[in-house]
């Protein structure tokens, strides 16, 4: 049964294939590669997604050439070494009935590093440089696009050989076939620019190429930001004039309409939009796309629910629904909606920490609702215990519902107890700043997790030493997470001194002027500033870091600085606190150790260092029952951690 989705598990026909229903995970970089290479750990992480019932799986970017290498950690489609890989991935995912594409890449003058570090030599169709990567490509000659062109179509070969079903060629996001179609980029005069049909000319070549090496069976797509959001961006009736010619010309057998480009840094942050960003925002775009192609047409961008794209779908919007971020968070999407269990879906938030935020530092893309995403080959199973135990475990934060959810779904009996009335901890704080509500779906998400469990959950239960001994229990895991802590400071008179936290609760903040003084750089420090502003309030927030929201994901930061720009808020860098007085704040600048003085505040509202929350398990110390501590109550750090630390917390009982 379907359900009310209908629509989204019809079965869609790409070419000569059908694929079983309309959920797509579109291509995404996982640090999960060695040496260019398919690894066991990519294999797992997309044979999840199948098993998950996802309809089509887009396998991220295979470099088509050696100057594709954007990245230290790219697959690479250029010899015949690749296959094998991609073998093995075909058959894994084959095997759930889920068809799989790969992408075909060269990224132009978008190189974001090195092997070593070294500043690489880049190629473009012009030397226009990069403004968000900083770099200045040289201009391709023609024997080297040649070259790239041959390069796509030997990859092409490699992957079909390989048993994938067909092959994506990105002209997305500002990459190279992009920036031969954009007439700021592509300065040529010869036949690779000069008007638009000089400009479609790499890109159909490339297409033809692909197509008759691979023959008229397997599937061939193309991914196109329709608007890069860029002043000098490809231009969105550009684009669509590139798919017509394409289709027209019978080379494609779909096309994956996304938004944005990855040379500037408003235009990149559509590339995993953050949830400030409505849910399924491009969908206008793909229509006006669907209605001038004959083939279908897949649509990206914040679908987070099958609620969502089911109206897409029903709408006419588009053919197919992207929704890469929501199978990261939960690999069953799929399969919970199709037998009518969508209300068991642990939807993503759109907060980019551990997805995109961890491809950026180098890391295996995970979820901070979902650790077990990366990790599939060693906590993506749930191993029932020789003899199942006696489980309390103490706070119903992040942390400990996910221990407790663990250990249940193992078999344990678990026992969660809560001090006050409500699950959820600091979320429930975090889901308050401004464009930040649906993050208090991490802590629904959570719940409904150790519920269906079965963990046994008391409200209103402080616990304490006495109440642990006197009961039977085998193990204890402890989260009772941390609190607010001052920094060290002078105070002459009596200012007005409040911690982010209250202010989140409702405290009252005297009108006037207020420093925001952010040793976090996170989400709080920006978002009490944004909250303030919007009541009213000159706000001056202070960080001892080079700018606001440094620990934030670029994409979410960049969404937070244009919002306090918007509010007017003034950001005061690379400074900390050293004392306040009734009116003023003075503060030391973290390289030159000189005084900054800031009059006429009044008030000061901290979002500093919290403190762990341990008493429990330093009372329990001389107890026999085994002890664990998980999460803030361990280290104050964030959710990501905390439920990381109860996955495996859980998992080792």
């Amino acid at each position: 049964m379907t359900g009310s989705f209908d629509r989204l598990f019809e079965p869609l026909v790409l070419g000569r294939t059908v694929v079983k229903n309309r959920v797509v995970s579109s291509g995404h970089d996982t640090v999960m590669v060695e040496g260019g290479r398919i690894t066991d750990q990519l294999i797992a992480y997309h044979e999840a997604r199948a098993a998950g019932g996802v309809g089509l799986i887009v396998v991220q970017v295979a470099g088509v050439h050696e100057t594709a290498r954007y990245t230290s950690h790219v697959l690479m489609a250029t010899d015949d070494g690749c296959i094998e890989g991609y073998a093995r991935l075909a058959e894994a995912v084959h095997a759930h009935g889920t068809t799989i594409v790969g992408q075909l890449f060269h990224p132009g003058r978008e190189v974001m590093e090195s092997a070593d570090g070294s500043l690489p030599v880049a190629v473009a169709p012009s030397p226009v440089a990069n403004e968000r990567f900083r770099v200045v490509p040289r201009a391709l000659n023609r024997d080297e696009i040649a070259e790239i062109v041959s390069g796509y179509a030997q990859a092409a070969g490699r992957l079909i050989r390989a048993g994938l079903d067909g092959v994506e060629v990105v002209a997305s996001h500002g990459y190279l076939p992009a920036q031969f179609l954009n007439a700021f980029v592509n300065e040529r005069d010869d036949e690779y620019g000069g008007d638009e049909a000089g400009r479609q000319r790499f890109l159909l070549e490339v297409a033809r190429a692909v197509r008759d090496q691979v023959g008229r069976d397997p599937i061939v797509g193309l991914r196109l930001s329709m608007d890069e959001r860029d002043p000098r961006g490809l231009a969105p009736d550009a684009a669509l004039r590139a798919a017509e010619a394409l289709d027209a010309a019978g080379l494609i057998d779909y096309v994956s309409v996304t938004t944005g480009t990855s040379a500037t840094l408003a235009g990149s942050d559509h590339i995993a939009p953050p949830m400030e960003l409505p849910n399924g925002y491009v969908a206008p775009a793909a229509r006006a796309v669907k209605e001038v192609l004959g083939v279908p047409v897949f649509v990206a961008g914040r679908i987070n629910q099958p609620q969502e794209a089911e109206r897409i779908l029903a709408d006419g919007l588009a053919d197919a629904c992207v929704m890469t971020r929501a199978m990261i968070c939960d690999p069953a999407m799929a399969n919970l909606a199709r037998d009518g269990r969508a209300e068991e879906i642990r939807a993503c938030v759109g907060c980019n920490q551990a997805c995109i935020g961890h491809f950026h530092a180098g890391f295996a893309i995970s979820c901070i609702q979902h650790p077990e995403t990366g990790r599939e080959l060693t906590l993506g199973r749930r191993v029932r215990p020789a003899s199942p135990r006696e489980v309390l475990v103490v706070g119903g934060g992040p942390a400990g519902l996910k221990a407790a959810a663990v250990a249940a779904e193992r078999g344990h009996r678990v026992t969660l107890y809560e001090a006050s009335a409500h699950l959820g901890g600091q979320v429930l704080l975090a889901q308050r700043l401004p464009g930040r509500d649906e993050f208090g779906g991490v802590a629904t998400n959570l719940e409904r997790e150790a519920r269906r469990a079965g963990v046994r959950i008391v409200l209103n239960a402080p616990v304490v030493r006495e109440h642990v001994e006197t009961r039977s229990f085998d193990h204890v895991v402890i989260a009772t997470g941390s609190r607010p802590a001052r920094p060290p400071m002078e105070v002459l008179g009596s200012p007005t001194i409040l911690d982010a936290e209250s202010v989140l609760l409702g405290a009252p903040v005297p009108s006037g002027r207020v420093v925001v003084v952010d040793w976090r750089d996170d989400w709080v420090g920006v978002g009490v500033a944004r909250l303030l502003a919007s009541a009213g309030h000159g706000v001056t927030l202070a960080t001892p870091g080079y700018y606001a929201g440094a620990s934030l994901q670029q994409y979410v930061r960049d969404e937070q600085l244009a919002a306090l720009a918007r509010a007017r808020v003034s950001v005061l860098p690379l400074v900390r606190l050293f004392g306040v007085d009734d009116d003023s704040v003075y503060l030391q600048h973290v390289l030159t150790d000189e005084p900054v003085i800031l009059d006429g505040v009044a008030a000061v509202v901290l979002s500093t260092a919290r403190r762990a929350a341990p008493e429990l398990a330093l009372e329990l110390g001389a107890s026999a029952i085994p002890v664990v501590l998980v999460g803030d109550c361990l280290a104050p750090r964030t959710v990501e951690e905390a439920v990381l630390d109860g996955l495996r917390a859980g998992a080792a009982l």
